[in-house]
């Protein structure tokens, strides 16, 4: 347990939780931290002026209060934490790395608490169910904690407990995130190109999946089911005589984590095979299984006395659909041809791109990565390197990575992190060039060279177009004809002079409204109305105030352009 953690320090930390404190919480921690953003570009709050390395370390300091204080509220707000920062196409890199290192670790819950889940779940106490079951608990999450116990059969085992009141938690919190999420998707600036809801709504299916242990536990034996032909990949058992929904019942597979390096050097095991393993393992999952860990941090793989990896913790987990692998081989043969249209196109078909009007800006953006990304060799590459371009690329475009994505961003950064840290020269990369060789192979057909395949079927698909072309030109003369094509031209520069003159007509109107309502409060005042003037006053000073905003916006236009 991490110092300094008290039950008092948490106002979520028991069953019963005050619906009306969690709203004053939340909306607190919202509304501060959008005065912190309103904030951010403001140059009279930067004490001798602003300057770009005086931005970047308040980035860094609002990052670190955001990662804070999600911690204070309590798990749905860690676990939300961590699903936003595989988001960087919509949070500043400042903000996603900080919630990276968000950790779980929170005050365990009673013994007796305990106790009385396990006997609600499984209908029995603890002396009946376990020959040994101990108190103290291995480690305590935000979700759960996991106690060590012996089976009467003699089998060591660890107990996982959910928290209690957990889901009463969940459907407050949820339900404040609700309102939360509407009102910035109806914020003009924070709403515009950003669905909210649909993130709001993927944060509530991956959190109520995650506290289900029964899916936990079938996930756990799908994963091991798919690693059954390679013995140096360890699954715990799942024992489902002694599991529910919020109780699971696991295999104890003791090992040394695989980020403690001296431990592993100490027990004489090969840190170099060990990060080669933890490469293919995840390889495995995404191109051979199509199911693969979503979660794969340091403290959910674990190295055993052989040198086999160990994996825990399976409620996050992620799919890849066969037709999601075939957009990325139309990416993956866009990359390699340097084509930034058919890459974008790819990237719209795998809903990562939200298409706009206007999409000439994403595809330089992408043939400006493209022209960069092709200059060294594929086994050079980094991945921490390659996902940071694309979201350099992502934030602020229209660029909506699916979680599934990012997940696997993620995954691969933190295990070419992970396998730096075993074996400087490792390199993620090279380990996965001959998988996506494999996977480019049969997605192609085996029998037949994939690039002699892609040739064919874009010369198929050129003659297709080359035929239908005088009919379609056919078409559209006739439409022209009949009347029944329009056609909208739009001029940004007399749209943006127009929307000048509107202005500064509503500005006039504005400064004649001043002086009618100065003019009546000095006739007022002269005749001793006070509070008739005053009132006047108000109305005048209200209205210089929305023509001094007014004005102010007239002068960032003009900048702008």
């Amino acid at each position: 347990m991490e110092k300094g953690y008290s039950d008092k320090a948490y106002r979520w930390n028991r069953e019963n939780y005050s619906s009306r404190r969690r709203f004053v919480d939340i909306w607190s921690f919202v509304l501060t931290l959008m005065f912190k953003l309103w904030r951010y570009n403001k140059a009279w709050s930067y004490p001798g002026g602003i300057t770009e390395a005086k931005q970047a370390a308040r980035r860094k300091a609002q990052a670190i209060w955001i990662r804070n204080t999600l911690l204070d509220l309590g798990p749905t707000f860690i676990k939300v934490g961590q699903l936003f920062s595989t988001r960087a196409d919509i949070f500043p890199v400042e903000y996603v790395e900080e919630l990276a290192k968000l950790q779980d670790r929170v005050p365990a819950f009673s013994y007796e608490q305990v106790e009385k889940t396990i006997e609600q779940e499984l209908g029995k106490k603890i002396p009946e169910l376990f020959q040994n079951f101990d108190p103290i608990p291995l480690a305590a999450a935000s979700l759960g904690q996991v106690h060590k116990a012996v089976l009467y059969s003699g089998e060591a085992v660890v107990v996982k407990v959910q928290r209690p009141g957990l889901k009463k938690l969940f459907e407050i919190d949820l339900q404040i995130l609700k309102g939360i999420a509407r009102y910035f998707q109806n914020h003009p600036k924070w709403g515009k190109g950003r669905d909210w809801i649909g993130i709001y709504e993927e944060c509530c299916r991956i959190l109520w999946e995650e506290i289900d242990y029964l899916n936990e536990g079938r996930n756990a034996d799908t994963f091991r089911r798919n690693f059954r032909g390679h013995d140096w990949v360890k699954v715990p058992r799942v024992y489902w005589r002694y599991a529910s929904s919020r109780v699971l019942t696991l295999e104890y597979v003791p090992g040394i984590k695989i980020s403690q390096y001296e431990a592993l050097e100490a027990a004489g095991l090969d840190r170099k095979l060990i990060a080669r393993y933890g490469a293919q393992a995840y390889l495995i999952q995404l191109l051979n299984n199509g199911f693969f860990h979503a979660d794969p941090h340091p403290g959910n793989i674990a190295v055993g006395p052989n040198g086999d990896l160990i994996f825990y913790d399976f409620g996050m987990m992620g799919r890849i659909k066969s037709n999601v692998r075939e957009g990325l081989m139309q990416t993956l043969f866009g990359i390699a041809q340097k084509d930034g249209d058919r890459v974008v196109q790819s990237l719209i078909d795998l809903g990562a791109i939200a298409p706009v009007d206007d999409m000439g800006p994403v595809r330089r953006s992408v043939q400006y990565m493209l022209d960069n990304f092709m200059d060294k060799p594929f086994e050079n590459q980094s991945v921490a390197a390659i996902s940071d371009d694309l979201y350099e690329i992502a934030y602020n475009q229209p660029f909506r990575f699916p979680a599934t994505f990012t997940f696997v961003m993620r995954a691969f950064s933190t295990l070419e992190g992970v396998g730096k840290g075993l074996d400087p020269e490792f390199n993620f990369m090279e380990v996965a060039k001959p998988y996506a060789m494999q996977l480019m192979t049969n997605m192609n057909g085996a029998e037949s060279n994939s690039f002699l395949n892609e040739l064919s079927r874009q010369a198929v698909q050129v003659s297709t177009t080359a035929f239908g072309l005088p009919r379609r030109l056919e078409d559209t003369l006739e439409k022209l004809e009949r009347g029944d094509m329009r056609m909208r031209v739009r001029s940004l520069e007399t749209e943006r002079l127009l929307r000048r003159q509107s202005n500064i007509q509503i500005g006039i109107s504005y400064a004649l409204l001043i002086s009618g309502f100065t003019l009546s409060a000095t006739i007022l005042l002269v005749n001793k109305f006070v509070w008739l003037a005053v009132f006047a006053g108000l109305i005048a000073a209200a209205i210089a105030f929305l023509l001094i905003r007014l004005l102010l916006r007239l002068e960032r236009s003009d900048r702008m352009y």
